[in-house]
This record gives C-alpha cells, structure tokens and sequence, in this order.
C-alpha cells in the first residue's frame, strides 16, 4: 500500500481531549484525496458550528472532534429525527511524507477542509536539463 494510503486507515487513539465513549459518538462521512503537493481532507459536517470544531495533530496523529447541535424549540416535542446529534470524532496516522507543520483548516457551510502538505523532499519535482551544445563551455 502506498504510504500515502496510509492516511485512509483510521486509528483510534484516545487521549484526555477526545470524546466520552459512552456518549453518542459518531463517525463524520468524508473524503480523501490526494494531490502533487499532499492531500486533501473533507468532512461533511452538517450542524457544526465553528466553535464545536477542534482539529489536533500530536506527532503523527490528526484528530478532528466537535459536537453536533441541532436544537428543537422548547416549545416543540421531537416526533422523527434522522439527524445525528452529539460528539463526533476521527483520528489518523499521518504518512510520513505529510508535513504535520504546515497543515491548514477551512470550515465553511459545514464542509472542513484540510491541506495536508507533502514535506518539501517528499514532493515531487521536475529537473531541466541543459543541452550544452559540444563548442559550448560549461558552467
């Protein structure tokens, strides 16, 4: 498996900040996908707010938690509910070629979207070649 697959398996790693276990937690639906430069993190995360979003890296390990609200008006009695309310949680283990540094975090419309940076050395990249015709010097 390549190692940038690696990120697609999903590790739990528990710590003080992650959620309650015996609480409803539950796994946010996302996608990735990789680039030239890195990879490319998104999770759906309808009924999030901003300041229940948390994303973590400790060494190699990305941790992305929160909490779902979804209020009903105190006035209203719940008759059907299909969406998820409470803790979510997702943990990873980074590759070894993701720069952990530099990775970024946009939260928009309930969409997170990480940019997870391929260390420079990791990346790869193009060398010219020059032709040095034979009457030519060198450098």
């Amino acid at each position: 498996m390549p190692e940038s697959e690696q990120l697609l398996q999903p590790r739990v790693v528990g710590n003080s900040d992650t959620p309650d276990r015996t609480e409803n937690v539950f796994t946010p639906a996302l996608d990735i996908y990789e680039t030239p430069d890195g990879l490319v993190l998104e999770a759906d995360l309808p009924g999030v707010s901003g300041n229940n979003l948390r994303v973590n890296v400790q060494g190699k390990v990305l941790e992305i938690f929160g909490k779902v609200c979804w209020p009903v008006p105190s006035d209203a009695r719940p008759i059907y509910e299909e969406v998820r309310v409470g803790d979510f949680f997702r943990s990873f283990i980074l590759p070894e070629e993701i720069d952990a540094d530099a990775i970024t975090a946009e939260f928009q419309n309930g969409l997170l979207r990480l940019v997870l940076p391929k260390q420079k050395r990791a990346r790869p990249r193009r060398i010219e070649v020059k032709v040095v015709q034979p009457d030519q010097p060198t450098n």
